[in-house]
C-alpha cells in the first residue's frame, strides 16, 4: 500500500535575502476540506500499515495491564481539616478525588483506609471530585486545576474536553447537593482560561486570561457571587515574552501573580486581606534575572522569645546557578533587594556564561557559603528550599541527579543566628536488601562506585565517529566475555567522590506548614517510586507506599548504571543504561531516547511499559544531553540558541558510542523523543541516519523556522530566549536552517532508501506544537520515499489522550512498531 499524496501549492518564503519554497504549508487551514481528508487519508495508511501488528499490541497492553494494580488508592496527605487521597478503580479510565476529615489537630497520621473500597465507602470518606462521571460524553478530559477553599467548603475546578488546554472553571459547593444527587455549583463560568486561585476564605478567584497566541497574558479579580462580566483586571502583562499566572503563597497570607519569560522573572504580592487593593513587586524585574520569594519565620528565635520573621529569597541575579538568601525582615521594611541577607546555599558558576564560562563543568565547587554537603559537588545548581514548621528541605543537582537534604527548623535558625553554613544532611533513600545498588564496603576505587567500566570486545578505544581517540572509559586491565558480567553493575562516571545509585528524589507531598515530618518520594529506572516519611529529628524513616507491580516482577532482575562519553567537542555526556540482567547488552536491540531542552532534565523514572521492552531483551538507553538541567545552568546553556547542535551531535555521538561498544546494534537501535525531543528526532535522522533503523518522534518540533518565524503563532515570542530570534537576527536565521528537519528533510533520491523508518504521532488539537509542523515534515518524507507513517489524533492535545486505558493503548501502540523495527514480533 501506498501512501498518501499531497498536492504540492509552492509558497515563498523569503527571509534575510534567503528563499525557501514551501510546498506543504496549506496544510495550516486545519478546517479546510482538503485537510481534514489528508488526515483522514493518513490515518487510515497507518491503520492498513500497523494492521500486522494488532497481535502485539494487545500482548503489551495485556502485559501491562497485568503488572497494574487497577484497584488502588493514593496516601492520604493533610490539607487544612482533611484527609484528601486519590482512588482508581478496575475499569474506570479516570482517578476519584476523596477525602476525610482529620480527627483532631494533632492528627499527623494518615487515616487506614480500605484501597479497594468503593469511592465514599469509608465512614466519613467524601468523594470531592469524579472524574469519570465528569468525563461523560467526552472522547477527551482533562482536569486543569483544582483548588479548595480553606474550610474545604469550596472547590474551583477547571476542565478540559478538546486537549487545546483552555479550561472551562466553576465554582462547587461540596457541602450541598440537590435532590436529584448532582453537586451544587455556582452560576460563575469562567471559559476558556488558564487556571484559577481561590483566596483562602473562598470569596475571591483570580483568573489567567488566555490570548488568541494561547499566552497566558492578564490576571483578573472576581467576587464570587456576582457576574463574572463585572470582574477586574488587575494586571496585565504587556511584554509578550512573559507568562503570568496567579495563585497563594505558601503561608497563605498573600495573593501572588508571578511573570516570566525563560530567562527573566518578577514576583508581585497582595495581601489576603485586602484583595481589592494594588499589587507591589517585591523586587522589580531586571533583564535576565530570575527570582522567587516565599515568606515563613524562626518561631520564638528571638532574643526575647519572638518569632524571627524571614523572607527566602531564590534567584541568579549573582549566580547563574541561582543562590538562596534568607533576609532577617526585622533589619527593615520593603523594598528588598536581590542579594541581600545571608546565603544559604550557592550553585556552580563554573561553564556559565555569565559566569566562569572558561571553567569545565565537572569540576569541583567549593564555596565557603556552602553547607558541608555541596562542597566538591560537580556541576551544582540549586533548586529551592522549603521552610517548613519542624524542618527545612534543600533540592539541588549535582553530579548529573537530583538531590535532597534536610535540617530541623531548630538547628536552622541556630546556625542562621550565629552566621555559619547551616547543617544539612542529604536524603539518601533506602537501598534493596541484597541488590546489586549496594555501596560496597570495601571498594578499593576511589573515583566511582565498583570501578564499572564500559569497554569494546577487543579491549581498544574506540570514538563517537571513528576519529578521535577515547570516547569511552579508560578500559579494565582484564575484559569478561560478558558485558554485564560484573558483580553489580553500579555506576561509575570518573569524577572525584563517589557517583550514588541513579534515581530521582524529591520532596513533593508537603502542603501543610505545621506537619511534623516530611514526606519525600523517590524511584529509579529499576524500582517503582516509594513515598516516605523522615521525622528530622530522629532521623527515622518510615515506608507509607511503594508502587506495587503485580506479577513476577522482581526489580533486582534489571540493572541500570551511568556512562559517560566524550562529544566531539571534548565534553563528556553522562548516559544511563538499563538493561535485564538475563540479556547481556551484548549487540542488544536499543530503545534511546532524549530531549535535551528548556532546562529540563531527563531523570530515572519507573515506567511499567518499558518493562516489555526490557523483557525482550532491549537495552533502554537515556543520553543526558546537552540542553537540558541535568549539569545545571552551563548544561542548559551549551545546548540552546546558537549551541542548539551540541544537543544533537551529543545525541548521535552516545549512539555510535554504545554501538561501537557493541552494547547496542545500530540495525536494531529505535530512537524517540517528543516535542522538543521530536526536533531532536528529525535532526538526528537527518546527521547520522545510519545509526538508526527506526525513529519514533512524538508530537514533533520539526518545522521550527517557519513557527519561531511568526509571532502571531502560539508561543513563539517566548520562544526566541530558547531558540533565538531568527525574524531579526539572520545569523540566527541561517544557524536554525541548518538543523530543523523539515527544511533538511531527504530529497527523492538515494538518501531516503538509507533514511530510518519513522513513526510519527500527533494530535489535532495541539497547542503547543501545531498539527500541521509533523503533518508537512511527514508529507515531504514520504514524497522523498521514506517509509514514514503518522498517527493522528482528531481529539487530543500536546499530552495525547487521555484516560488511562486509552493511554495504555496508545503506549502499546507505540512500543509495538518500535519493536517490530528492532525484529521483536512477539
Amino acid at each position: 500500500m501506498k501512501p498518501p499524496v499531497a498536492k504540492r501549492e509552492p509558497k515563498r518564503r523569503e527571509f534575510h535575502g534567503d528563499v525557501f519554497i514551501d510546498n506543504y504549508e496549506w496544510m495550516r487551514n486545519k478546517e479546510s476540506a482538503e485537510v481534514q481528508d489528508y488526515v483522514a487519508a493518513q490515518n487510515k495508511y497507518c491503520e492498513a500499515r500497523m494492521a500486522h501488528l494488532a497481535g502485539l499490541r494487545g500482548t503489551l497492553f495485556e502485559e501491562l495491564k497485568a503488572h497494574v494494580e487497577e484497584t488502588d488508592m493514593s496516601v492520604p496527605t493533610r490539607i487544612n481539616d482533611y484527609w484528601y487521597f486519590t482512588r482508581t478503580q478496575q475499569g474506570k479510565q479516570y482517578g476519584v478525588q476523596c477525602r476525610m476529615p482529620v480527627r483532631g489537630a494533632d492528627d499527623w497520621d494518615p487515616p487506614v483506609v480500605d484501597p479497594q473500597g468503593a469511592p465514599g465507602s469509608m465512614i466519613g470518606e467524601q468523594v470531592v471530585f469524579d472524574a469519570n462521571a465528569e468525563s461523560e460524553g467526552h472522547d477527551f478530559f482533562r482536569l486543569g486545576g483544582l483548588d479548595l477553599s480553606h474550610d474545604g467548603r469550596w472547590m474551583l475546578y477547571g476542565v478540559d474536553v478538546t486537549g487545546d488546554e483552555r479550561y472551562d472553571f466553576r465554582i462547587r459547593d461540596l457541602d450541598a447537593t440537590l435532590e436529584q444527587g448532582r453537586p451544587v455549583e455556582l452560576p460563575e463560568l469562567f471559559k476558556g482560561i488558564g487556571g484559577a486561585c481561590f483566596t483562602p476564605d473562598g470569596q475571591w478567584v483570580f483568573w489567567t486570561e488566555v490570548d488568541d497566541s494561547w499566552r497566558p497574558c492578564a490576571i483578573w479579580r472576581h467576587h464570587v457571587g456576582t457576574p463574572v462580566e463585572s470582574d477586574v483586571c488587575v494586571y496585565r502583562e504587556a511584554d509578550e515574552r512573559f507568562w503570568v499566572g496567579a495563585g497563594i503563597s505558601f503561608d497563605e497570607r498573600s495573593i501572588v501573580i508571578g511573570t516570566g519569560s525563560k530567562t527573566t522573572t518578577e514576583v508581585l504580592m497582595l495581601p489576603v486581606s485586602t484583595p481589592e487593593g494594588e499589587f507591589q513587586a517585591f523586587i522589580p524585574r531586571k533583564d535576565g534575572v530570575e527570582y522567587d520569594v516565599s515568606f515563613a519565620c524562626f518561631e520564638g528565635a528571638g532574643d526575647h522569645g519572638e518569632d524571627v520573621p524571614l523572607a527566602v529569597v531564590y534567584h541568579n541575579a549573582n549566580n547563574p546557578n541561582f543562590e538562596i538568601d534568607v533576609v532577617d525582615m526585622r533589619a527593615h521594611k520593603p523594598p528588598y533587594r536581590l542579594g541581600e541577607g545571608v546565603c544559604v546555599a550557592a550553585g556552580s558558576p563554573y561553564g556559565c556564561e555569565h559566569g566562569e564560562p572558561d571553567r569545565p563543568i565537572t569540576e569541583a565547587y567549593f564555596n565557603p557559603a556552602n553547607p558541608t554537603i555541596l562542597q566538591g559537588a560537580h556541576g551544582l545548581g540549586i533548586e529551592g528550599i522549603a521552610l517548613h514548621k519542624h524542618f527545612v528541605a534543600l533540592s539541588y543537582r549535582a553530579d548529573g541527579q537530583s538531590h535532597v537534604a534536610y535540617t530541623t527548623k531548630q538547628a536552622a535558625a541556630a546556625d542562621f543566628l550565629a552566621g555559619r553554613p547551616w547543617r544539612f544532611i542529604e536524603l539518601l533513600p533506602p537501598p534493596l536488601e541484597n541488590d546489586w545498588d549496594m555501596v560496597a564496603a570495601d571498594r578499593a576505587d576511589s573515583t566511582g562506585d565498583h570501578g564499572e567500566r564500559l569497554w569494546t570486545e577487543d579491549g581498544v578505544e574506540v570514538d563517537a565517529d571513528g576519529t578521535s581517540p577515547a570516547v569511552l572509559q579508560n578500559l579494565p586491565q582484564s575484559l569478561p566475555q560478558d558485558h554485564t558480567s560484573s558483580f553489580d553493575g553500579a555506576s561509575d562516571d570518573h569524577l572525584p567522590g563517589e557517583t550514588r545509585r541513579l534515581y530521582s528524589i524529591g520532596t513533593g507531598g508537603n502542603p501543610s506548614y505545621e506537619a511534623p515530618r516530611m514526606r519525600y518520594s523517590f524511584s529509579s529506572y529499576t524500582r517503582p517510586g516509594e513515598l516516605h516519611e523522615i521525622d528530622p529529628a530522629t532521623g527515622v524513616d518510615t515506608l507509607l507506599k511503594r508502587g506495587k507491580v503485580l506479577g513476577d516482577f522482581d526489580p533486582r532482575d534489571y540493572m541500570e548504571r551511568r556512562v559517560w562519553i566524550t562529544a566531539r567537542d571534548g565534553e563528556r555526556i553522562p548516559v544511563s543504561l538499563v538493561w535485564r540482567r538475563d540479556f547481556p547488552a551484548q549487540d542488544s536491540p536499543m530503545f534511546i531516547t532524549g530531549y535535551g531542552a528548556y532546562e529540563i532534565a531527563s531523570d530515572p523514572g519507573f515506567s511499567v511499559a518499558r518493562l516489555s521492552m526490557l523483557d525482550r531483551g532491549v537495552l533502554y538507553a537515556v543520553p543526558h544531553i546537552r540542553g537540558g538541567g541535568e549539569m545545571g545552568r552551563a548544561w542548559y546553556e551549551q545546548g540552546r540558541r546558537l549551541n542548539k547542535k551540541h544537543s544533537f551531535e551529543d545525541f548521535v555521538d552516545a549512539t555510535r558510542a554504545l554501538q561501537a561498544a557493541h552494547l547496542a546494534d545500530p540495525r536494531r537501535t529505535v530512537a524517540n523523543g517528543g516535542s522538543a525531543g521530536g526536533l531532536l528526532m528529525g535532526a538526528v535522522a537527518n546527521m547520522a541516519p545510519e545509526c538508526f533503523a527506526g525513529i519514533e518522534a512524538d508530537v514533533p518540533f520539526v518545522d521550527a523556522l517557519t513557527s519561531i518565524l511568526d509571532p502571531d503563532l502560539p508561543l513563539t515570542v517566548t520562544e526566541w530566549d530558547e531558540w533565538g530570534d531568527p525574524l531579526h537576527d539572520a545569523g540566527v536565521y541561517e544557524y536554525m536552517k541548518s538543523y530543523t528537519p523539515y527544511e533538511n528533510a531527504p530529497e527523492a533520491s538515494d538518501d531516503a532508501v538509507c533514511f530510518p523508518r519513522i513513526f510519527i504521532t500527533t494530535s489535532m488539537n495541539d497547542t503547543r506544537v501545531l498539527y500541521v509542523e509533523p503533518l508537512k515534515w511527514l508529507a515531504r518524507l514520504q514524497a522523498a520515499g521514506v517509509d514514514a507513517v503518522a498517527k493522528i489524533e482528531v481529539e487530543a492535545g500536546h499530552g495525547g489522550r487521555s484516560g488511562r486505558y486509552k493511554q495504555w493503548e496508545e503506549v502499546s501502540y507505540e512500543n509495538a512498531w518500535c519493536l517490530a523495527v528492532m525484529h521483536i514480533t512477539r
